[in-house]
């Protein structure tokens, strides 16, 4: 007779510790909504954020402790990459909450229940992160996307809020399809779901389609070009802390699963893959780019601007080594703190303005120096501009192309940072040259301030101080070691 095993032991579930707690968490939260009429929406989004906080903290011990390991036949990973990627996911769901602690008055309905939502999807793409085979990152990820199609809808009484939150619904079905149909082909050929028992499979057709449209799946979730559709109007159309989330969060946790699945079950073949990655990131940057000059919508801008960026971390990915890995992972980092804290600003005026259009920035720094300068640099940050965290990200990543003699990525890479320098500098003009409409000055409420005096400092500190983070990268991608390319990590710039 057949006997289950299903007991897990005190270690197990430590594994599965911060999970574990977020998800009482999130259901505490829930049930002081439903119980407590005085509570506010302000105190519930201060209980989720103190939630995060602790969360973050559990995962920083997990890390500096080597507290590692595999649950569920290796379907669940706890190693230093999933920890990196799940703090990166924590961090970016806490700032997205301070953003949207005074943005969530105007819900007039299902205020308590929007924070319910952040930290379920939250939960989902921390579990993504440590996703080690392709059924968990079926159920993870849709479990994670569940999350957003409520989100991106949530302005129910606004049209582009709703027709925002259809197009992601029907692509994101669509997308959910072409994954379940790549995991049987992969499957079907291999015998086997989990990353590390594929790294010995034979080539074979089947398994080139089943991977390709298991990439066209996750490139849905990073907005990789030709996968973006979707990306332009529902970050116009939803609500602009939802659309801070989207344009992080679910990026980070997909690339986790692309790291996996590209450099140990397919580390093997790689000369196959790499032309894949070269390919979507060139055309990802410039298409990125070059439509981003024509947009008269701040929220648009930053969308295209989101496909560009897609790019440059595909530059590691295209580079296929360890130290390609170790500059997607610091990237990331970059990109967190000068995206999310753009949004911020983007949320601070339109509170105000009530307008998202780039016209309405006209002479910004007279009517908020602090919200003026603090776009300034999260703009020349994205843009690559020395010595803030974007340029020494993108160092990075150039060095790893370089190293693989990727010199046509590499200038292309290089094409593109100018023309990406241009249409941030057109903000840039209207908020310092050009005269204001109406001089009346900005409030900024203290959660903003929050957001956004982290984002500063995330992108100054990175950018002029990037040792310690460079080396948390480094020992993240260990893993990496023996599987692809050489083990030649990043350098460590001067002043770093």
């Amino acid at each position: 007779m057949m006997q289950f095993n299903l007991s897990l032991s005190a270690a197990d579930l430590i594994l599965l510790l911060p999970e574990i707690f977020l998800t009482i968490w999130l259901c505490v939260i829930l049930a002081l909504d439903f119980s407590l009429k005085r509570i506010t929406h302000q105190q519930l989004g201060h209980l989720s954020i103190a939630g995060l906080a602790i969360t973050a903290i559990m995962l920083l011990v997990f890390d500096q402790n080597g507290t590692t390991g595999a649950l569920f036949k290796d379907m669940y990973v706890l190693d230093h990459m999933a920890i990196f990627f799940k703090i990166i996911i924590v961090g970016a769901t806490a700032l997205v909450l301070f953003m949207s602690i005074d943005y969530v008055q105007e819900f007039r309905f299902f205020k308590g229940e929007y924070y319910f939502m952040v930290l379920m999807s939250a939960i989902g793409m921390m579990f993504m992160a440590s996703s080690n085979d392709l059924l968990s990152v079926f159920v993870t990820l849709e479990f994670s996307t569940f999350g957003f199609y409520v989100l991106v809808a949530y302005l129910r009484d606004d049209q582009r809020s709703s027709e925002a939150g259809l197009k992601f619904f029907i692509l994101g079905v669509f997308a959910a399809g072409l994954l379940a149909y790549g995991i049987s082909l992969v499957y079907g050929e291999t015998g086997t779901l989990v990353f590390s028992e594929m790294a010995g499979a034979q080539g074979s057709y089947g398994l080139a389609i089943g991977f390709i449209l298991i990439f066209a799946a996750l490139g849905f979730k990073i907005g990789a070009v030709p996968f973006h559709a979707w990306i332009p109007d529902t970050y116009q159309g939803a609500p602009t802390p939802v659309t801070a989330f989207l344009s992080l969060a679910p990026k980070a946790a997909a690339l986790a699963i692309l790291l996996r699945m590209f450099f140990v079950a397919l580390a093997s073949f790689k000369p196959m893959w790499v032309l894949l990655f070269v390919v979507a990131s060139i055309f990802s940057m410039t298409y990125g780019n070059i439509v981003a000059i024509a947009q008269k919508n701040i929220k648009r801008l930053l969308a295209y601007s989101g496909i560009a960026q897609i790019g440059n971390i595909m530059i590691g990915l295209a580079a296929g080594t360890k130290q390609g890995g170790d500059a997607i992972m610091f990237y990331l980092l970059t990109y967190m703190f000068a995206n999310l804290g753009a949004f911020a600003v983007v949320i601070a005026v339109s509170q105000v303005i009530k307008s998202d259009e780039i016209e309405d920035y006209n002479g910004l720094n007279r009517r908020s120096p602090f919200l003026a300068a603090a776009m300034l640099l999260f703009l020349l940050s994205l843009a690559g501009v020395p010595p803030l965290a974007g340029f020494i990200g993108k160092i990075y990543l150039f060095i790893a192309a370089m190293n693989q003699e990727l010199y046509t990525l590499l200038i292309v890479g290089l094409i593109n940072i100018v023309i990406s320098m241009y249409y941030y500098l057109i903000v840039v003009k209207k908020m310092y040259i050009n005269e204001p409409t109406d001089t009346s000055p900005i409030p900024t409420s203290l959660p903003i301030k929050v957001a956004v005096y982290t984002g500063i400092a995330g992108t100054l500190l990175l950018g002029i101080y990037p040792g310690p983070f460079i080396d948390w990268a480094i020992d993240a991608t260990l893993m990496f070691s023996n599987i692809v390319g050489p083990t030649a990590s990043l350098p460590i710039l001067p002043g770093g």
